[in-house]
């Protein structure tokens, strides 16, 4: 069963969207920035009635999302089907227009973030896993792996951000590339297990929200199904204040943003976000884009993430690129890879 019936809008829940919001407001982002925006002036009429009123995460409120007169999804669809249609053409109109390409990649990428977050509202509310096939499943082994190795490196100077001569899109939290200075560190080359997080668990500390133990043995949902725990898996669904008592739990601690990004290259990354020190703020000379309130509203109170998850699209990987949540985020594909305290 997919997102329909009452599916479309859910249990109303803080940390998720109706799921019919969230698809309408990703076609609303597109004609916002790539069809109705004008440099600061008035915007262009929206193709849809009173779009601003039901879309606007800016101005919308969260709690009010799940009482607004959606259209229905047939008519989003048609809505998103629209704006495409009309974006493309204007591309077609206009190949020479770098701001309309910028926010055509925007909009691109802001759609597989919202793609992302409709994955793991599907975790979140316990539905099938919207890409998995038909006949398969997450029957795990429990197979029990080492503890992985710790890659170390030299301190010095270290560049941070995006530099301008970078072909990808490059977010406003990401500008511009500068010097820091990194000590010498030891970072784990893989993320925390959870054989090694059910250590912790044994010992005393919290499990994590999916699992569970039955008949003697620990269990994760993945979703609709349960299964045995995989052990070599990283641990998923971990929230920065859990990575944090973790760390204390085994003596090590969460590397910091540069640390991180400075390790990359050398280590495996991509399976779950990974939790860092660091906490979500401006690099020196930060100006904001035009969506204004991709990044700047955020600044102070949120943590930033880095690698990728398993439902992360393809176009988003990079080791500059900074996710950011609250520290009691565990709903979303996150966990954490330590560093050890000797080191640093």
């Amino acid at each position: 069963m997919g997102i329909d019936g009452e599916r479309l809008l859910g249990p109303q829940l803080a940390i998720v969207n109706p799921p019919l919001w969230e698809i309408g407001h990703v076609g609303w982002f597109q004609e916002h920035w790539c069809l109705r925006w004008r440099n600061g002036k008035e915007l262009a009429p929206s193709i849809l009635p009173n779009a601003d009123a039901l879309y606007n995460s800016s101005t919308v409120a969260h709690d009010t999302r799940w009482g607004l007169p959606l259209p229905s999804l047939a008519a989003t669809r048609a809505y998103l089907q629209n704006v495409l249609v009309k974006t493309l053409d204007r591309l077609a109109r206009e190949p020479d227009n770098e701001s309309l390409a910028y926010f055509v990649r925007l909009a691109t990428l802001h759609e597989g973030m919202h793609a992302e977050a409709l994955h793991y509202t599907h975790q979140t509310h316990g539905y099938a896993e919207p890409l998995r096939k038909s006949g398969s499943g997450t029957d795990f082994t429990g197979k029990l792996v080492p503890d992985p190795d710790f890659l170390e490196f030299a301190g010095g100077s270290f560049r941070l951000g995006a530099e301008r001569d970078e072909q990808r899109f490059v977010f406003d939290n990401e500008k511009w590339a500068h010097d820091v200075e990194v000590k010498p560190f030891a970072i784990a080359a893989r993320p925390v297990s959870n054989a090694q997080y059910l250590r912790y668990v044994e010992a005393g500390g919290a499990a994590p929200r999916y699992w569970r133990k039955a008949d003697g043995e620990w269990r994760e949902r993945r979703f609709d199904r349960w299964a045995l725990l995989a052990s070599d898996e990283p641990v998923r669904h971990v929230s920065w204040n859990e990575a944090q008592a973790y760390c204390r739990w085994a003596g090590e601690r969460l590397p910091t943003e540069a640390e991180w990004t400075r390790a990359a290259s050398a280590m495996r990354w991509g399976d779950i976000w990974e939790w860092t020190a660091s906490t979500f703020a401006p690099f020196p000379g930060f100006s904001a884009d035009p969506y204004a309130d991709y990044s700047q509203p955020w600044f102070g109170t949120h943590q930033v993430l880095k690698g990728a998850s398993f439902a992360t699209p393809p176009r988003l990987l990079s080791a500059a690129f900074r996710n950011f949540y609250t520290p009691d985020r565990g709903d979303v594909f996150a966990g954490l890879r330590t560093c050890r305290m000797d080191a640093r």
